[in-house]
């Protein structure tokens, strides 16, 4: 799949797909011009180790998504060389490639399981079957398909805790301004948590974040924002 080159997702149907195979992720070109990529909460501790984690809010609908930074511009990814991946930890929605759980049709509220039909990963020749003979889902098929229902799971519950941190007016943009060698980079539209109001929420509020698992994603996305120092040497040595 060529870097202009639209996904194709389709449906994803025994008939039609009966004979194709998925090969392992073995080449991340689909992401080499993504600055960022959207990120669950359940992954904050783990993706904060490498990589800056922040907010963004969408123009369209006005709803704010947490996201991983993989770079200090716009239509580069700099944790991808050669078509690998340079970091340790790969982010929940770019493992699950070529999956994807897409609205079924019109009834945009169900969800089926779909598939990029044009990524590279996709062939006859090589990989994981995904049906039997008979039609029949794989294990591998099986097993794929739970990880995606996970992975929504984590999805809605980000969904909830970001809403939180909005309605509680908890989000606070932040320009970064960084150097990457000898050129200075800014950023714009980038919120983060604010570290004053959280210190400022009622013992009771507090309490009621600990109960529901807010804090540990909360200060894993206020400590992942030292890796903006790493980015911008990762972008001045690119």
């Amino acid at each position: 799949m060529t870097t202009n080159q639209a996904p194709k997702i389709v449906p994803l149907r025994s008939d039609v797909h009966r004979n194709l195979k998925v090969s392992e992720l073995g080449s991340f070109e689909h992401v080499k011009n993504s600055h960022m990529v959207p990120v669950t909460a359940h992954e904050f501790s783990r993706l904060g180790a490498e990589y800056p984690i922040v907010f963004v809010k969408n123009s369209d609908t006005g709803q704010f998504q947490s996201v991983a930074l993989l770079s200090l511009k716009v239509g580069e990814n700099l944790f991808v060389e050669d078509g690998q991946w340079q970091g340790v930890f790969v982010p929940g929605c770019i493992r699950n490639h070529p999956f994807v759980l897409a609205p079924n049709g019109q009834e945009q509220e169900q969800l089926m399981v779909a598939l990029i039909e044009n990524s590279p990963l996709v062939t006859e020749e090589e990989g994981n079957a995904l049906f039997t003979e008979s039609g029949e889902e794989t294990d591998y098929l099986k097993t794929k398909k739970q990880t995606l229902v996970s992975f929504l799971e984590s999805d809605q519950m980000t969904k909830a805790f970001v809403k939180v941190l909005v309605d509680m007016e908890l989000l606070t943009a932040q320009s970064v301004s960084v150097n990457a060698g000898e050129e200075k980079i800014n950023l714009n539209g980038l919120y983060i948590v604010d570290e004053k109001k959280l210190n400022e929420l009622s013992e009771e509020q507090f309490e009621d974040f600990r109960k529901r698992g807010f804090l540990p994603p909360i200060y894993a996305q206020l400590g992942s924002l030292h890796q903006l120092s790493k980015l911008a040497k990762m972008q001045a040595s690119a």
